[in-house]
């Protein structure tokens, strides 16, 4: 290694103190070390590390309203399957009264202590492209204090009602500690390009979608893409305009057994999201 010569002509202020060489030489090297040459990776800003590649047919059913047919229905068909899935919980409808239609909370617990995870779809069920940002955070957090009240764990995932978004909302979100939150759209979720909190659906349940039509969604989840399926009531009495034929969705979840996709929850792909050192 070649020598390093210092030199005693105009040393820097800071240096001119120490007279044995030595300290002279200690003081530059202090100096040298802390210029940005030597800054700590530590110190640099945050950026995204790779994500767990995204497996080809991973699927996510997603179930809204707390329709009453969701814990009578759905789910012992998808334990059956070994199939995981998220459902929404809203208060708006006839929640508080018609427990013929929908879900009571103890049922709405029951699915959590089955392993399936249980999402926010806000108080009353009103569009967020109308509310202010209080009134979004008041509706968000009464569904959060109801699951404290019966043992079950904050949501970390949420669905817009009516699958209306807003700037504010995914604000809201954000700053709650919200990972996903799903819209509408008909294409599927990319995680490494697309915007977790505005998550669009490949698939939405409603009379008149064919066999057809779900295969070709499922279909999509491939190349680094995630199948985000919408159902509301396997039937939805009060809501025929997305009634799910209960028939017609065991032929569906069959075909995803018997095809090989893994079904999960909305939470459960959280791995896939690029994250932050």
């Amino acid at each position: 290694m070649p020598a390093i010569h210092l030199t005693q002509t105009s040393p820097p202020s800071t240096l001119r103190s120490p007279r044995k060489p030595h300290l002279r030489f200690l003081a530059i090297l202090a100096t040298f070390l802390a210029s940005p040459l030597f800054s700590h990776a530590d110190d640099a800003p945050a950026t995204p590390l790779p994500a767990i590649p995204v497996p080809e047919k991973i699927v996510v059913l997603t179930f809204d309203d707390s329709v009453a047919s969701q814990a009578t229905i759905v789910a012992p068909l998808l334990k059956k399957l070994g199939f995981n899935a998220t459902f929404f919980i809203t208060e708006g409808f006839d929640f508080p009264t018609n427990k013929k239609q929908y879900m009571t909370w103890e049922q709405i617990k029951e699915l959590h202590e089955a392993g399936f995870e249980i999402g926010n779809h806000t108080r009353n069920h009103k569009g967020v492209n109308s509310q202010t940002p209080a009134q979004i955070n008041a509706d968000v957090e009464y569904i959060e204090t109801q699951c404290a009240a019966h043992q079950i764990p904050r949501p970390t995932s949420f669905c817009y009602p009516g699958y209306a978004t807003s700037p504010a909302a995914v604000e809201v979100l954000r700053g709650r500690g919200y990972r996903f939150a799903r819209a509408g759209g008909m294409q599927a979720f990319d995680p490494a390009k697309d915007e977790p909190l505005l998550l669009n659906q490949a698939f939405d349940s409603k009379p008149g979608v064919k066999f057809e039509h779900f295969v070709a969604a499922v279909g999509q989840a491939k190349e680094g893409k995630i199948a985000v399926l919408t159902f509301h009531g396997v039937p939805d009495e009060q809501h025929p305009w997305v009634n799910t034929d209960p028939i017609q969705f065991t032929k569906w979840m069959e075909y995803l057994k018997e095809n090989g996709y893994s079904v999960v929850a909305l939470r459960d792909i959280v791995k896939y999201l690029p994250s932050k050192k």
